[in-house]
């Protein structure tokens, strides 16, 4: 993957600040390393890919926080539209770490709210952080978090983690973004089951709805077709059998079918 990506012109996090998607639409798929490999040397004269500290694949952190019962994951198992999400998101060699909240609303649109964690260690967690008003970084997420959430923050317990490793893309018009996860593994702090995902890779197009797209074609060449996947969801799923996944049960069998047939 490495050889590949040297073939495109890099694009600097600082120049990525001017691209804003004002009529975003967002679009999953789901695919196999070997199809990618394949995407990728198609897309090279189209896309620039994104370089940080002399890096072109980076590695990512994330930790999901839930209720005991795990409300969030019945509410998008269930197939509300109406829903949110809690993570702590690292940025693992730059050493920077957030809390985010995501909310998504009957319409589909999905918003981001975060702030900075401070003293967390993506490297080596503790896995017992209680978002109680214990200090004054804790006070701050405590305020963050009832003017974001809507769920009592001292009821959140830490659920899921997940690592993976972040290609992102960007076309030449500069009106789209492509983000592309490898590697990823799952490991579930409330039962104590991992899984590793293998050579699943889970691309997503963030484009505006205005522009055409240079990479849908060639998706459509190589028979990648959208797919949803909600890493948190499709995690727990999979690392928690106490948990139900009716509405999920299709997605899992499509993807133990995508690694099937690599």
């Amino acid at each position: 993957m490495t050889e590949i990506l040297s073939h495109y012109e890099p694009i600097t996090l600082e120049q990525m600040k001017d691209i804003r998607l004002m009529n975003r639409i967002d679009t999953k798929f789901v695919t196999t390393e070997s199809m990618l490999r394949r995407l990728l040397v198609m897309a090279c004269d189209d896309y620039f890919v994104q370089e940080t500290d002399g890096l072109r694949i980076s590695p990512y952190y994330t930790l999901y926080f839930d209720t005991p019962d795990c409300a969030m994951y019945n509410r998008h198992q269930v197939g509300h539209l109406s829903r949110q999400k809690i993570r702590i998101r690292s940025y693992v060699k730059a050493g920077l770490n957030f809390l985010e909240v995501k909310t998504k609303n009957n319409h589909g649109r999905t918003k981001k709210k975060r702030i900075a964690m401070e003293q967390f260690d993506a490297l080596h967690p503790q896995h017992d952080i209680q978002f109680h008003r214990q200090d004054e970084n804790f006070i701050n997420y405590d305020e963050f978090l009832r003017a974001t959430l809507k769920y009592d923050p001292e009821n959140l317990t830490e659920q899921l983690e997940n690592r993976f490793d972040r290609i992102t893309l960007v076309n030449k018009a500069r009106t789209e973004r492509l983000t592309i996860d490898t590697n990823l593994r799952f490991n579930n702090i409330a039962t104590g089951q991992k899984r590793d995902m293998g050579d699943i890779v889970i691309i997503e197009l963030k484009r505006d709805g205005n522009q055409p797209s240079p990479i849908l074609g060639k998706l459509c060449d190589l028979h990648i077709h959208p797919h949803g996947f909600s890493k948190y969801c499709i995690g727990s799923a999979l690392t928690n059998d106490s948990l139900r996944r009716n509405r999920i049960k299709p997605r899992l069998r499509s993807i133990q079918k995508i690694l099937s047939h690599q």
